[in-house]
């Protein structure tokens, strides 16, 4: 039987140049759809798993073709609500080599940002869940969207659901300063942790000794000890972090760890070579919580979360299409690329 995940945040409108154009030199856009929550709801609905994903967008065809987007893919938008102005929308351009791939946000006064916690029904919404997830992404949209945040964390942990933040610290969206005393409120209701090798320092200012992120230097055992600080900080069961070594814009190290609390578990590095990296770190979300939820024992999940988005930096969009076959197989080794006839 499949299981009921929620997930809450912000669907924008994705404008991307074709064929690696920059900004200046494009004259269409390639238009798909994405967010956070949203990227790891359409993760889990393609494992198979009853996946919920809650939002506000406006009642407009625009709107409405996020929707129909999500539910292309499996996801369940029974919750969504309609009102406000205007979708989200940001402009991403791809990088190559040494040239860092570019996002422009326009999402000021979107839907969702000015949704209110009275919005939505929580307790209906989680009815028969096993699993919440959240970004930080989400409560930096606004005050009275932190205040939905909370009402949603406090519900959840009332009816028993285990509940998942993926840290995700965005600098155009708030201060450090703002993100750690919100932040720090939330994290009282979260289980599970999720982050990179920036997250926990830019909120919480845990940093990881010895590691240089611009270099791509990073201390597997340093980041050993961000999990552990992390742990007791917020009296969590879990915390990953994930672990990119930037060669370039179209080559990464990617790997991760996992702290139950008791044992550190590393997964295997991959060489990636990057198609699309956005909704990366949202696709090992996606893959932990489903391995987690099934019964993986931790060195497995990770492997399994590390995998699903390993691949997914392969896929042109936000969304991760892989199968569960397919992100098992590369888990247990096989990375051939070979042709599957």
């Amino acid at each position: 039987m499949a299981n009921k995940v929620v997930t809450f945040g912000e669907i924008m409108l994705r404008l991307t140049p074709p064929n690696y154009l920059r900004f200046v030199q494009a004259d269409s856009f390639d238009v798909t759809y994405g967010g956070g929550e949203a990227n790891v709801a359409a993760s889990l609905a393609n494992y198979g798993e009853e996946a919920c994903f809650v939002t506000k967008v406006p009642d407009n065809p625009i709107g409405q073709a996020a929707i129909n987007h999500l539910r292309r893919y499996g996801v369940h938008t029974d919750y969504i609500v309609k009102g406000g102005e205007r979708l989200g929308i940001y402009f991403n351009e791809i990088g190559a080599s040494q040239r860092p791939s570019l996002v422009v946000y326009d999402r000021s006064h979107s839907s969702i940002s000015e949704a209110k916690a009275g919005d939505f029904d929580w307790e209906k919404i989680l009815e028969g869940a096993k699993w919440f997830h959240f970004t930080g992404i989400t409560p930096a949209l606004g005050d009275d969207v932190a205040a939905a945040c909370l009402e949603a964390v406090k519900t959840a942990n009332k009816m028993g659901i285990t509940v998942s933040c993926d840290l995700n610290y965005r600098k155009k969206l708030w201060s450090k300063e703002k993100a750690r005393i919100v932040m720090s409120e939330l994290m009282q209701y979260v289980d599970i942790s999720i982050g990179n090798e920036e997250d926990a320092h830019d909120v919480f200012g845990i940093q990881a000794a010895e590691s240089d992120v611009t270099k791509g230097e990073l201390s597997k055992e340093g980041y050993k000890e961000v999990a552990k600080k992390l742990m007791d900080k917020f009296s969590l069961k879990g915390v990953a972090i994930t672990l990119r070594e930037s060669y370039s814009a179209s080559d990464n190290g990617w790997s991760a760890m996992y702290y139950d609390g008791k044992e550190i578990y590393t997964s295997r590095k991959y060489k990636v070579h990057i198609v699309d990296r956005v909704g990366g770190g949202d696709s090992f979300g996606g893959g932990l919580i489903y391995a987690l939820l099934n019964g993986y024992a931790p060195q497995d999940a990770v492997e399994f979360a590390v995998a699903a988005s390993c691949l997914k930096h392969t896929i042109v969009g936000d969304f991760n299409h892989m199968t569960v076959k397919e992100v098992e197989n590369l888990a247990k080794g096989d990375a051939s690329g070979r042709v599957q006839r």
